[in-house]
């Protein structure tokens, strides 16, 4: 499923190293903005920004073709998140977020995420 921002979706995330995709969003980038997490599907990459979310549509059978999506912290009207249980044998956790828009968004990250440091930047432009 590609990511977008157009429509309710759920998606599930493996974290990736930030050099993967810094040639992909630095031309995106707006002054004292940094990439701080990323993640991937499939194809599609994820960017936590320490202002936004950005999305990386890769399409295409060579996958040159990209489209890009971008949500802003400001506009997010409620979050959650789900943290791993302490004896999880998964540790999977989540995010909910909801816009002022009325979109609703789930990240399902697998693996060993710190889904304290995505709320906590959240958290600077919701509250």
């Amino acid at each position: 499923m590609a990511i977008s921002f157009n429509q309710n979706s759920v998606w599930n995330l493996k974290p990736i190293a930030l050099e993967a995709v810094r040639t992909e969003v630095n031309g995106l980038l707006i002054q004292g903005e940094n990439p701080v997490m990323a993640f991937q599907t499939i194809r599609d990459q994820l960017v936590f920004t320490n202002k936004r979310i950005i999305s990386i549509d890769v399409q295409g059978v060579t996958g040159k073709r990209k489209s890009f999506g971008s949500m802003p912290y400001s506009k997010k009207q409620y979050f959650s998140i789900q943290t791993p249980g302490f004896v999880e044998i998964f540790p999977d956790s989540e995010l909910f977020l909801m816009f002022n828009n009325g979109y609703t968004a789930q990240f399902e990250f697998k693996g060993n995420v710190d889904i304290g440091l995505i709320g906590r930047m959240i958290a600077q432009f919701v509250l």
